[in-house]
């Protein structure tokens, strides 16, 4: 008859840790899994890892899907649900737009679609800088005319962009306005394909703009990080800078390329 060793207690971390390793393990298999195998990947001897699995089956972080097979539980999927409605990009942009803005020291700007236009949330900006390109947050701006807007037009089937086309006429705001469709429709093949958009003095003169799209969980672009500067002194290199920091607000979000 086989004697198990008497294991020494464990603080409240150690077995913290242990559920935590047997969680990542449960999550790295799409199909139930057995004791065995998650004592061997976890290096948890097997009464150790069994009577931890029971208490979280009891918990509903863990299934029993039958005797000594196991898969993550509901009750995770309900408190990811919580966080996610809890987590806004306005609060996971900011620290990130406040670096983005310390390295260029040019405007950021957080901004969302309503509609046929984009709204500015949220900015990261210098009192100091006497720069007026900075747009009040809760200010508004067509899509077809900002940069952020053109990453919104961009994911719409060609049925949309026409429609957007007819109700808003696409009217311009000077002479850099794209103001025809058929320019627009290849304004928006070129974002498609690079990845960012750009804004070239079509809102408004001396003052160029280029944004990068932020993306939640599902992959949903839902808002649009851009720099705004004087159109003598917007530098190709914050291109890199921006499409990173977008990356990095998107994965705090939950998003995976």
């Amino acid at each position: 008859m086989k004697i198990e060793s008497v294991e020494t207690p464990k603080t409240s971390i150690q077995v913290i840790e242990r559920m935590v390793a047997l969680l990542d393990a449960l999550a790295t298999y799409s199909d139930p899994v057995s004791l065995k195998e998650l004592s061997r990947v976890t290096g948890l001897h097997p009464s150790t890892a069994h009577r931890i699995l029971n208490d979280m089956v009891i918990t509903r972080f863990v299934d029993r899907v039958e005797p000594g097979t196991y898969r993550l539980g509901m009750r995770l999927l309900e408190l990811g649900n919580v966080v996610k409605s809890r987590l806004s990009v306005r609060e996971a942009a900011l620290d990130y737009m406040r670096a983005l803005h310390k390295k260029t020291q040019q405007t950021i700007n957080l901004s969302v679609r309503q509609g046929d236009e984009i709204v500015y949330i949220d900015r990261a900006f210098s009192e100091r800088s006497g720069m007026q390109v900075v747009r009040a947050i809760g200010g508004r701006g067509p899509l077809h005319l900002t940069s952020t807007g053109k990453l919104f037009l961009s994911v719409d089937d060609p049925k949309a962009i026409r429609s957007y086309a007819t109700r808003t006429g696409l009217a311009g705001h000077n002479k850099n306005s794209i103001t025809d469709l058929g320019k627009l429709e290849r304004e928006l093949s070129l974002v498609r394909s690079r990845g960012y958009a750009r804004d070239n003095e079509e809102l408004e003169l001396g003052v160029r703009c280029m944004a990068a799209g932020i993306h939640d969980d599902t992959g949903k672009l839902i808002a649009g990080l851009s720099i705004s500067a004087p159109a003598d002194r917007l530098q190709e290199e914050w291109l890199e800078d921006l499409t990173q920091t977008a990356g990095q607000i998107s994965a705090t979000l939950g998003y995976t390329p």
